[in-house]
């Protein structure tokens, strides 16, 4: 079974964090929410708090094939401060392993300067933060190991997506209309 992981800071947006886990969950994709902030307990930026599965320095990065970042304000910006965080997706870059972000997270990657050359999407206003990369307006952008999505909007198609990246796109489709989700 792949496993994810999908890292959590105060004032992250929760529809774009917790409909992932949703989707991965209903898929039986291993999804761990991590929490970065030294306690279970993040608050996201509407004020919804939500348990993390983990602290940062419990989580198992060797198994997991895959590290997700949802947006947010202050969310995001805390993500990217974190530096032990920022040496985990390095080293997932380095070794090609799949990094996704949603809305204004693509920009910690971008700000990383690991989307140089790369297709990538993000939240309308934020472009200016991916660093070297052929900007996307679309739903959901797949480039070489990066998945990356614009917004709150965007969250079920950016979770069916990764749906299709580990089970293919029949399995995808079945959820998409399980959850009565039709595309565009």
């Amino acid at each position: 079974m792949p496993k994810t992981l999908i890292f959590l800071a105060d004032g992250f947006e929760e529809i774009e964090a917790l409909t992932v886990v949703d989707l991965l969950r209903r898929a039986a994709i291993d999804i761990s929410m991590v929490s970065i902030m030294g306690k279970k307990s993040v608050t996201g930026s509407h004020k919804i708090t939500v348990e993390s599965d983990v602290l940062l320095e419990e989580a198992d990065f060797e198994g997991a094939d895959m590290l997700i970042l949802p947006g947010g304000m202050p969310g995001t910006n805390n993500l990217f401060e974190c530096e032990a965080l920022r040496d985990r997706i390095n080293e997932f870059n380095d070794r090609k392993k799949t990094l996704a972000a949603i809305c204004a997270a693509p920009t910690v990657y971008g700000r990383m300067g690991l989307l140089e050359g790369k297709k990538a999407s993000c939240y309308p206003g934020c472009e200016k933060d991916l660093k070297g990369a052929d900007v996307q307006v679309a739903e959901v952008t797949v480039c070489d190991n990066f998945i990356t999505s614009r917004g709150m909007g965007t969250a079920i198609p950016f979770g069916l997506s990764i749906i299709e990246h580990f089970q293919g796109k029949e399995a995808a489709d079945e959820m998409a209309a399980k959850i009565v989700f039709t595309q565009k």
